[in-house]
């Protein structure tokens, strides 16, 4: 694996690892066009990150700083972040379903991968912030809330978490090898601004879509369904299509990414919930009716059984992070959908006749 030097540069770069990533790629195209100093570290195992970071080269040139390297690679972590001014820690194992086949490279990329990049951090010497990457899968299958079936969806019978969602109070419960490897990492960031005063935040993610994602069967659905159906190819829903889940777009996530580091003294030792929340909490079923709306033609359905771990219900309540940062999501599901949709067909994921209700 390359390892990277530390930045030549007068100005200490901002590291994002899995900076060539669907999130990571949005975060650094905003930050350089910003004129902060950015160094991508990205193994470039993905499919789709090797077309994000030329995309990136192309608009930002060699202001791009790259480190070809693997978080499981104590030392070119510790190479790469010796001169970090912040690091954003995106780099991750992302598929509940790959964790279930080979749990220990799960625990490797997550896990272990998550404290070799704050033992560099500390090593280093200079307190950078970290901000990580973590998910609503921290707080488990959510198997003991209630819930009934409202207008073809799976709400809470609780009111108050039907109107509001999930907050950060609720019990953490790691379930899947995914939750487990996650849920540890998440803690371990935390837990490094207690024990070694390390300005450190997490954002507990859910449902993040949005160009520049290359989305499979397995992670990024959103962006797997469209990209199906702009190919006339059919969507496989696991279970009933009636889960429900808060989709929030990439800017908006970008836009929260950047507020904690920005306030990064206040929020240190906290999580937070990063999610669309309650206004954009949708059913699998009516993503597939709205993207049938974008193309003006019928989306072919297959049904196969639930798989493990899913979550019936998970909207996040975001108030907290409303409240210290002053972030909103800005972008309505609908609206992101068409903006995701149109991206794609720049890309050429293109259907067979055109989409004739896709912006031009």
């Amino acid at each position: 694996m390359t390892k990277a030097p530390p930045s030549s540069s007068k100005a200490k770069p901002i590291v994002i690892t899995g900076g060539a990533g669907f999130i990571g790629s949005n975060l650094a195209d905003a930050l350089l066009g910003d004129g902060e100093a950015v160094m991508v570290l990205d193994n470039l195992s993905r499919a789709g990150v090797q077309q994000n970071l030329s995309w990136l080269q192309s608009r930002h040139g060699d202001r791009v700083q790259v480190a070809i390297a693997d978080v499981r690679d104590a030392a070119a972590v510790e190479a790469a972040l010796a001169n970090a001014a912040a690091v954003f820690h995106l780099a991750a194992q992302t598929a509940v379903t790959t964790s279930l086949g080979d749990p220990m490279e799960d625990f490797e990329v997550n896990a272990r991968g998550t404290v070799n990049v704050l033992e560099a951090v500390r090593k280093a010497g200079h307190l950078a912030p970290v901000v990580f990457s973590s998910t609503n899968k921290v707080y488990g299958d959510l198997s003991d809330l209630r819930l009934v079936e409202v207008d073809e969806r799976h709400v809470p019978a609780d009111e108050l978490i039907r109107t509001r969602g999930i907050n950060e109070d609720r019990k953490l419960d790691f379930c899947t090898p995914y939750g487990c490897s996650k849920g540890v990492a998440d803690q371990y960031v935390l837990d490094y601004a207690r024990s070694y005063g390390i300005p450190t935040s997490v954002l507990r993610m859910s449902c993040i879509y949005g160009p520049r994602q290359f989305g499979t069967e397995d992670q990024g659905w959103v962006a797997h369904f469209l990209i199906r159906a702009l190919k006339g190819e059919g969507i496989t829903l696991y279970g009933d299509g009636k889960q429900v889940r808060d989709v929030l777009h990439v800017h908006d996530a970008v836009a929260a990414y950047r507020a904690v580091l920005a306030d990064i003294a206040k929020v240190r030792g906290r999580a937070f919930n990063l999610g669309g929340g309650a206004r954009n909490a949708v059913s699998l079923n009516l993503v597939v009716r709205e993207i049938e709306q974008i193309l003006g033609a019928r989306v072919s359905v297959r049904r196969d059984a639930w798989r493990e771990g899913d979550q019936l219900y998970f909207v996040a309540e975001t108030g907290r992070l409303e409240a210290e940062l002053g972030w909103r999501a800005k972008i309505g599901w609908r609206e992101g959908l068409r903006d995701l949709a149109d991206w794609l067909v720049s890309q050429g994921n293109e259907t067979r006749q055109a989409p004739h209700r896709v912006r031009a």
